[in-house]
């Protein structure tokens, strides 16, 4: 059954981050939607190639996606200062859609603040990053924990669009709410 996959872009996307998922889950039979962050209607990659996109992020609902998936470069770093962005990442991941971001995508996942207590990878010079958010750092290709899909670079798109895959075929589950404890610190509290 067709799936419908957003994929962000912002300027300064990395090439194949973006165009490989694009046209794999096209492939696939899947719907891909192409959500922009509202500040433009085409984006330039690093290179200077061009994505158009369907909508922005504010247009966007969660519940009319099955997936998001976030691509590297430099992008993220522009896309992580929307809150539309930030909160339709962070939507999609506690209603148990499939959350995908590679390279230095995961800075968005910090800044949708979905990290805590989760397993990732990425790139390796937003570790810490990654690790100040609450996520445990592993290298290697594709990594899966629950909803969320993290893999390092673009040599990794066969394995992170194969675990993205994977993870549409199994009913979404939303993610545990932290522990009182864990809650309890993020205010301050003991």
């Amino acid at each position: 059954m067709a799936k419908t996959i957003g994929v962000l872009v912002e300027q300064d996307y990395q090439e194949l981050e973006f165009w490989y998922p694009v046209l794999r889950f096209r492939e696939a039979g899947h719907n891909v939607v192409v959500i922009g962050s509202g500040s433009a209607e085409r984006y330039h990659s690093k290179k200077g190639y061009p994505a158009d996109v369907d909508t922005a992020a504010d247009r966007v609902n969660a519940d009319d996606l099955d997936a998001i998936v976030i691509p590297g470069g430099w992008a993220p770093d522009y896309l992580r200062r929307h809150e539309a962005v930030n909160a339709l990442v962070r939507d999609c991941y506690r209603g148990g859609k499939v959350v995908g971001a590679i390279c230095h995508a995961g800075s968005v996942l910090v800044s949708a603040g979905v990290l805590s207590g989760k397993t990732v990878t990425s790139w390796p010079s937003i570790r810490a990053d990654l690790e100040a958010a609450g996520a445990r750092w592993v290298d290697k290709d594709a990594q899966v924990d629950g909803n969320l899909v993290t893999s390092r670079k673009p040599d990794d798109l066969p394995a992170f669009c194969r675990a993205i895959l994977a993870a549409l075929e199994k009913p979404a589950v939303k993610p545990a709410a932290a522990s009182p404890r864990i809650a309890a610190r993020k205010n301050g509290g003991r």
